[in-house]
C-alpha cells in the first residue's frame, strides 16, 4: 500500500500542476504533430498539410508568436514529428502513413543556420508502416517509431543516410506500451498508439507518447533502442488532450510539452516528478542485535502508523477517482 502511493503521488501532482504556457494563434498551424523547444522559443511543424501555406517549418517566440517560418525544396508527405540532434540539427519525420502504401519515408535534415532542408530517404526492411514518432540517439542515429496498436516497432538506418539515395532501415527491436486508464478522445485504443516522442536535452531520458499518456524511460550509455525495449518507464499521463501528437522536453529537462492538433492550440507544460528517493537504512545499535530490536518494538505503537499510512494511500486514491471524473473525453479526428 505504501509503495503505491509513493508511486501515484507524484505522478497526480504533476498532472494536477499542468498548465497552459501559451496560446498558438497563427491560422497556418491548426495540424500540429512536431515539437521542439529551443533557447528562443519552439519549433513547430504541421502533419500532411493540403495548404501550402500549413506546408512549413514554424520557429515560435517564447510566447507563441510566429518569428519565421522555412520552406521544404519540394512537397512533403507527411511530416509528423520534429528532434533536435545532439549537435543542432533539426530533423523532420516525414514518416506518416495512415494507408501503409508508402515505397519510402523520408528525414528532412536542416543544419544549425541553414534554412534549406535536405531530404534523406529511408524503406523499411518488411513493408510499409505508419509512423509519428522520431528519436535521435546521442551518437546521431535516427530511431523511427511506429504507431504499430501496443508494441510500437524501432527501426534505424541500415548505413549511413545518403542525400538522393534511399537508404534501408533494419528492425531495431519492440516496444510494449503500458496499459492505462487515462481518459482521451479515442477510448482504449488512443492508449496503445505512439504518436510522438522525445529525448532530454542531456541525453539521460527519452520519451514516448500515446493520446492519453507519457512514458518517459532512462538511458544508459546512450542506448536509446535497449532501455525502449527492456526499460521500465514512468508514466505521466496526458488527460483529454484533443488530439495529444506531440511532445518535447523543456530546455532545462524538467518539464514535458506537448501542443495538440486544432485551430489556435495552446502549449501545455507537464512538470516531471522526481523519482522518490530510496529511504535510508536503520543502523541497528551496537549492543543490540537486529532481530532483538525487531522484537522489542511496541505493538501497540504500530496502530497509528497504520492509519496514518491508509488514511494517505486513500486521499490519493480518492484524488485519482476524482481527477477521471472531472474530465470527460472529447471528440476529434485522427490526423496524419
Amino acid at each position: 500500500m505504501v509503495e503505491w502511493g509513493m508511486l501515484l503521488a507524484p505522478m497526480l501532482a504533476a498532472a494536477m500542476a499542468a498548465g497552459p504556457v501559451c496560446r498558438i494563434d497563427d491560422k497556418r498551424t491548426d495540424e500540429l504533430s512536431g515539437l521542439v523547444a529551443t533557447a528562443d522559443g519552439y519549433v513547430v511543424v504541421n502533419d500532411g498539410a493540403d495548404e501550402a501555406s500549413h506546408r512549413k517549418i514554424f520557429y515560435l517566440r517564447k510566447d507563441c508568436s510566429v518569428r519565421r517560418t522555412v520552406s521544404f525544396p519540394s512537397r512533403p508527405r507527411d511530416t509528423e514529428d520534429l528532434q533536435l540532434g545532439p549537435d543542432g540539427t533539426l530533423w523532420v519525420a516525414d514518416i506518416g502513413d495512415n494507408g501503409s502504401k508508402r515505397e519510402t519515408i523520408g528525414l528532412w535534415k536542416v543544419a544549425p543556420g541553414s534554412s534549406k532542408p535536405r531530404l534523406y530517404r529511408m524503406a523499411y526492411p518488411d513493408g510499409a508502416h505508419d509512423a509519428e514518432a522520431l528519436l535521435i540517439a546521442p551518437d546521431g542515429t535516427p530511431i523511427v517509431v511506429t504507431k504499430s496498436p501496443g508494441a510500437a516497432g524501432l527501426y534505424t538506418p541500415d548505413g549511413a543516410l545518403k542525400s538522393g539515395a534511399t537508404t534501408p532501415l533494419k528492425k531495431a527491436g519492440d516496444v510494449s506500451v503500458p496499459i492505462t486508464t487515462t481518459a482521451n478522445p479515442y477510448g482504449f485504443a488512443g492508449r496503445l498508439l505512439v504518436t510522438g516522442a522525445a529525448s532530454s536535452p542531456d541525453g539521460s531520458r527519452v520519451v514516448l507518447r500515446t493520446y492519453a499518456d507519457a512514458f518517459e524511460y532512462d538511458v544508459t550509455g546512450g542506448k536509446v533502442v535497449e532501455a525502449l525495449v527492456s526499460g521500465t518507464p514512468r508514466t505521466i499521463p496526458l488527460p483529454d488532450e484533443p488530439q495529444g501528437e506531440s511532445v518535447a522536453y523543456t530546455t532545462d529537462g524538467t518539464a514535458l510539452l506537448t501542443v495538440s492538433e486544432g485551430s489556435e492550440p495552446s502549449l501545455i507544460s507537464y512538470p516531471l516528478p522526481s523519482p522518490p528517493e530510496p529511504a535510508p537504512s536503520p543502523s541497528p545499535s551496537r549492543t543490540q542485535p537486529v532481530l532483538a530490536q525487531k522484537a522489542t518494538v511496541d505493538e501497540s505503537s504500530r496502530l497509528p502508523l497504520v492509519l496514518f499510512l491508509l488514511a494517505g494511500t486513500g486521499l490519493v486514491l480518492a484524488a485519482a477517482v476524482a481527477l477521471v471524473r472531472r474530465r470527460r473525453p472529447g471528440s476529434g479526428r485522427t490526423g496524419e
